[in-house]
């Protein structure tokens, strides 16, 4: 576990309670139209107030913020400590600046645990801009915080309300023009129809029952998606149904991602089976199979005037699909098979997005090797999707290394296909949840709303902060999953439970969680 360098605490005097609640320093004193010792390399070790930069701390905890050794770039980095409870803030006021849009980026560490750690840009002449510092105690993250400045001025303010021994480091920040945001807000919610026909009900946060899409809609999700089997035993998450439910997703004004699985059960890493009705196919019928698939469903969507925004050719591919002519031990004729769903998307409509789906987000290696072997044999796509649960597939920096590389070496955009986070850890039927105990969590997110909220915030932010704009957005897995009898996870067995209600959006008493208020990420 890293903690900061605390043997440099004796030197920073506390300055007397008096002093501290002195009027700021005046403005002007500093004010520059650049930032000012971003990297905090001016005053080496020990020093409370940076050049450039003020200290306020309404209760003689200056202290608490100080430059150290051990930067991210550079050979120092301004630390925010305590070994008592604290409140600072570190700040800059920049004037003169012309007015437009600008972004400020960051590199941040935290040990977690505050009552808030962000940064943000105030006083910019609109709307306060924050960033939360995610939990990442060896890694550095990068984050970013975009403003419209429409005064000439702004306020560049890291902010820490802490308790005892919770930590952060900031280091390298850079203000300049620019803009950040995600456009992908999103959620699968591919349970939701067997769901409502085995009983299930939806109720807003005050406890009014209502259409859970339009309950989704209200709290800021602006893009749905769902899976497509080929032939389930259950008979969801087929055409028709797809079908019956893009209607109502289009209704509400959100985007549609149909996500084909290619089989007629779950497909994921460790499972790539071929539909019943495709079983002794050839690899030449294979191809033409998929071809005829994905055309029909994507051509009866368009045909009701509900046409895909995106599609995902395979899910969760890392071993490939339709096993075992398509395994990536034969990366021909996978190609083979994702082109032919790539032209049939194509074919239908000619500006649907198609995304390549793998797991293991925080997986640079694994997923270096697969792009790069998709794009050696001439694969097809537009856009590179990433399951990450932070639970199983590494850390927040791996994720952001992984996902940075990705958007960079193969020029496209990206987003998550798939995250979620438990808001309890007990079940609310007979089978055990996916993750039920405190050691599966993620370290410094606890398995509560705020938890929750959080977390998907927190990689909300690692997206936003993809350079050059080619962060996408955040799909949640399986929003409205909740516990119903006859809604478990297996389509040929009736009787089977759920093992995710605890990561759902609506708790146990079917109302809208307040974690649901991450779609409004920025």
């Amino acid at each position: 576990m890293f903690h900061p360098r605390r043997t440099l605490r004796a030197l920073l005097v506390p300055l007397a309670a008096g002093l501290a609640l002195t009027a700021l320093p005046a403005q002007t004193a500093s004010a520059a139209g650049t930032l000012t010792n971003g990297g905090f390399e001016s005053d080496g070790t020990g020093t409370a107030t940076p050049a450039g930069w003020s200290t306020y701390s309404a209760a003689g905890q200056n202290s608490a913020s100080f430059t150290e050794a051990g930067g991210h770039s550079g050979s120092h980095r301004l630390t925010h400590w305590s070994s008592s409870a604290y409140k600072v803030e570190a700040y800059q006021y920049l004037s003169g600046l012309t007015n437009g849009n600008y972004k400020l980026t960051a590199w941040v560490r935290s040990g977690g645990g505050q009552n808030s750690a962000y940064i943000a840009l105030k006083n910019c002449g609109g709307a306060e801009q924050r960033t939360d510092l995610p939990v990442s105690a060896s890694g550095w993250i990068r984050i970013v915080v975009p403003v419209n400045v429409s005064n000439n001025q702004c306020t560049i303010s890291i902010n820490s309300d802490a308790n005892a021994g919770n930590w952060i480091n900031v280091d390298d920040l850079t203000f300049a023009s620019g803009t950040a945001g995600t456009s992908i807000h999103g959620a699968d919610i591919s349970s939701l129809a067997k769901s409502e026909a085995k009983g299930g009900v939806y109720r807003t946060g005050s406890g009014t029952t209502g259409d859970a899409i339009t309950i989704l809609k209200n709290a800021g999700m602006n893009y749905a998606r769902l899976k497509v089997w080929v032939n389930p035993a259950d008979g969801y998450n087929n055409k028709t149904r797809v079908l019956a439910m893009a209607k109502r997703i289009k209704a509400s004004g959100m985007k549609l991602l149909v996500d084909f699985h290619y089989s007629d059960t779950w497909a994921d890493p460790g499972a790539q089976g071929k539909p019943a009705a495709w079983a002794g196919h050839s690899y030449s019928q294979l191809k033409t199979d998929v071809y005829n698939h994905t055309y029909d469903v994507l051509n009866a969507l368009k045909a009701q005037g509900t046409t895909a925004d995106m599609v995902q050719v395979g899910n969760e591919i890392n071993g490939g699909m339709l096993w075992s002519e398509g395994s990536t031990d034969n990366w021909s004729q996978l190609a083979g098979l994702l082109n032919s769903g790539y032209d049939a998307v194509k074919a239908v409509n000619p500006s649907t997005t198609v995304a390549l789906h793998l797991a293991k987000g925080g997986d640079l290696s694994g997923t270096r090797w697969w792009f790069d072997s998709a794009v050696a044999n001439g694969v097809k796509f537009d856009a590179i999707g990433l399951s990450y649960y932070g639970y199983w597939h590494g850390s927040l920096h791996d994720f952001q290394t992984t996902l940075d590389d990705a958007a960079s070496r193969y020029g496209k955009p990206v987003f998550v296909a798939e995250t979620a986070y438990p808001f309890r850890l007990d079940s609310d039927d007979s089978l055990t949840n996916q993750i039920d105990t405190t050691g599966e969590l993620v370290s410094g997110y606890p398995a509560n709303t705020a938890g929750q909220r959080r977390w998907m915030n927190d990689v909300a932010s690692i997206v936003e902060a993809v350079p050059n704009g080619r962060g996408l957005g955040v799909f949640y897995w399986e929003a409205t999953w909740t516990a119903v009898s006859g809604n478990g996870w297996d389509p040929t067995d009736a009787s089977s439970g759920n093992g995710w209600e605890n990561q759902a959006l609506f708790g146990y008493d079917d109302t809208a969680l307040s974690s649901m208020a991450w779609f409004r990420h920025r």
